[in-house]
């Protein structure tokens, strides 16, 4: 199962395997205090896609439909996070305060309809 939770919110044992998917780095947190499994930046969104977004809920449906196209040219940096969700637990972390409209909430559902979940 893949969830999605905010960086910020401490670690819980259901988690399973955490993973960071932005390409930056979450401010004023530190390595130690995360209990990352994992951070795969390079499949967070461009930097020109992530500013043309803004999180703005208008733009979510074509920031998913840009996003989705990009991914489907990342299979191999995709491979961790598949295989990861196939043995167990997955929770994909971010640091944007915008809780439903952000790259981790799209890579969730870009990665149930691989897995055939979604």
């Amino acid at each position: 199962m893949i969830k999605v939770k905010r960086i910020y919110d401490p670690p819980e044992a259901s988690d399973g395997a955490r993973i960071l998917v932005d390409r930056l780095w979450p401010r004023g947190r530190k390595r130690e205090s995360l209990a990352l499994t994992d951070w795969i930046r390079n499949i967070a969104p461009s930097d020109d896609l992530r500013h043309w977004f803004n999180h703005d809920p208008a733009k979510w449906d074509e920031f998913q439909r840009r996003y989705f196209a990009d991914l489907d040219t990342k299979t191999t940096e995709l491979q961790p996070l598949l295989k990861a969700a196939q043995q167990g637990d997955v929770t994909l972390l971010y640091a944007a305060r915008e809780t439903e409209h952000n790259n981790a909430v799209a890579l969730k559902e870009y990665l149930d309809r691989k897995l055939g979940a979604g």
